[in-house]
């Protein structure tokens, strides 16, 4: 069996995770990121994926090269089983949100909801036009802040509220044909994006803010995605995982 996995951004951090997570499950990953194909980062996670991952250059914002994208993932490795839309950026500057400037709201909705959303448009369409033996499935990463608020960066939270949103319109559509699709919200995972807060969330986190008493990693959301491509799941269709360790479990 032919396993294509397409996991954005999955050259660092929860992406990376993921990636790794599906090859030791036997898949072939096509990575895509916006960075060149030299960069050290790009290929030191090649070179973790021992040999079964691909890396393919597209910048989410560009959305007229989504089908590129595609041809290009199709033609050196075949058409894509499972979907992992996991780019994305975070709030340009933590502040008030009385004073979020038009041009950093506009760069996470265009990178987190518009990008993903038309990439994810493109191979639903194929997942469609393309029939297979094989069991596919589309993934949506969003994050805890979908749901929990965070007033110091509220692009970002609209942003994946509205991904959220964005997981479950693709999961009506495509349960017909048999596709299933999810989202996982990582709640505080150790990745290159949280090292600016780290002696922040740890303190938060030692006094009891995440009830698993850790941060999250990588791998935990890679472990998840896994059953999910493999069709483990395939009946529930539409559920969103919190991979968060009890983080968004409300409490007295």
């Amino acid at each position: 069996m032919n396993r294509i996995a397409l996991v954005t951004g999955g050259q660092r951090g929860i992406g990376l995770g993921i990636s790794r997570a599906l090859a030791e499950a036997g898949y072939t990953v096509a990575i895509a990121a916006q960075e060149e194909a030299g960069a050290p980062e790009v290929i030191e996670a090649l070179n973790s994926l021992g040999g079964k991952g691909r890396y393919f250059r597209h910048d989410l914002l560009d959305i007229d090269h989504c089908k590129t994208l595609l041809d290009r993932v199709e033609a050196d490795l075949g058409p894509v089983t499972a979907f992992v839309s996991n780019a994305g950026v975070p709030a340009r500057i933590r502040g008030d949100m009385l004073d979020l400037a038009p041009d950093s709201f506009d760069f996470v909705m265009g990178v987190n909801l518009r990008g993903a959303f038309f990439l994810a448009q493109e191979v639903a369409r194929r997942m469609l036009n393309q029939p297979s033996d094989s069991y596919r499935s589309m993934s949506f990463i969003t994050s805890v802040s979908a749901e929990m608020v965070s007033i110091e960066r509220a692009e970002y939270c609209l942003s994946k509220a509205g991904a959220a949103m964005m997981a479950e319109l693709f999961a009506v559509r495509l349960a017909p044909h048999g596709i299933g699709v999810f989202e996982l919200r990582p709640g505080i995972i150790e990745t290159g994006m949280t090292a600016g807060v780290k002696d922040k969330y740890t303190a938060r986190i030692e006094g009891g803010l995440v009830p698993a008493a850790r941060w999250g990693q990588p791998a935990d959301i890679g472990s998840i995605i896994v059953p999910i491509a493999d069709g483990q799941m395939a009946f529930a269709t539409g559920s969103t995982f919190a991979v968060d360790g009890g983080l968004s479990i409300p409490r007295l």
